[in-house]
Parts: C-alpha cells; structure tokens; sequence
C-alpha cells in the first residue's frame, strides 16, 4: 500500500496560498458530463478547510491558543460572491487556491480559485466568520497573525 501522508491529502500552503488537488469524480457531474456548480461550493470547502487545517497543524499551539480564548469555536461561510468562468468535465484535475485578502476582527475574506492549469474555471471571494456559543467572536490573535503573515506573503491588501 503507498504511503501517502495525511498532508498530502490537505494540499500545501505555499507563498502565502493553499492549493488543493481536487479530482473531478463522475458524481461531481450532471447529465451532461460538466461539473455541476454545486460540486464547485464543495471543492472550495475542502480547500478552505484544509487551509485551516494546515494553519493548525504547522501552528498547533495557534489552534489550542484559540480553543482556551473561544471554547467550541467554528468558522462559517457569512457572504459569498462567485464568478463561473468555463466548464470543468469528468477526470479533469483541478486546483483549488486559497489566499485571504482581508483578515479582520471577526472575519477573513478568502479569494478562492477554481483552476484546470493556469485557466482560471471559478472564482469566488467568501467571507467566513469566526464564531463561539453561537455568536461572532474576534477571530483570536495567534490565528489572526497567522492569516495575515499568509495574506502578505500572498501579495494580498
């Protein structure tokens, strides 16, 4: 059996990005053989929560820091704005790219990019709020930082 690493299966944060490998299965599709938008909401899920996942696994004590300052924390999708571009199909190999654009108190906003090689397929800006007990929360300061180091390596404002 190969030994793939969990890491693997999350992607890599690189220069201040996430890029997630995602693989176009034949129930990502509809009738027609394209991938169904929907399926595009899922891809970008995945790369935003291994993002998230990879902050934690590099910044362990990050994610600790943050369960002691907020108990039972989450993010949430508040606001999305989406743009599809061109089609994918079945088999195609994608890259989801995550970079954060604005990292505010309760708040980050995410660019995400839906790639097939250098074509651009979706694009979307996601606001995802930080929240604790049900309530929006500022997000806590060690992930924060973390954000933003990611959001200057990325080149973003």
């Amino acid at each position: 059996m190969p030994n793939l690493s969990v890491n693997s299966l999350d992607g890599e944060v690189r220069d201040g990005k996430h890029f997630q490998p995602v693989r176009v299965y034949y129930e990502d599709t509809d009738f027609s053989g394209i991938v169904y938008h929907a399926s595009y909401l899922r891809f970008m899920e995945r790369g935003r929560t291994n993002y998230l996942r990879l902050i934690g696994a590099d910044h362990r004590a990050l994610f600790e820091q943050a369960e002691k300052e907020a108990p039972g924390f989450a993010f949430v999708v508040r606001h999305m704005d989406i743009a599809f571009k061109k089609p994918a199909f079945m088999d195609d190999l994608l890259t989801i790219a995550t970079t954060p654009s604005e990292v505010k108190g309760a708040s980050v906003v995410l660019n995400q990019k839906v790639m097939r090689g250098d074509d651009v397929l979706v694009e979307a800006n996601v606001q995802v709020a930080f929240v604790s007990g049900g309530r929006a929360k500022p997000i806590p300061k060690p992930l924060r930082i973390a954000m933003k180091a990611d959001q200057e390596a990325g080149g973003g404002a």
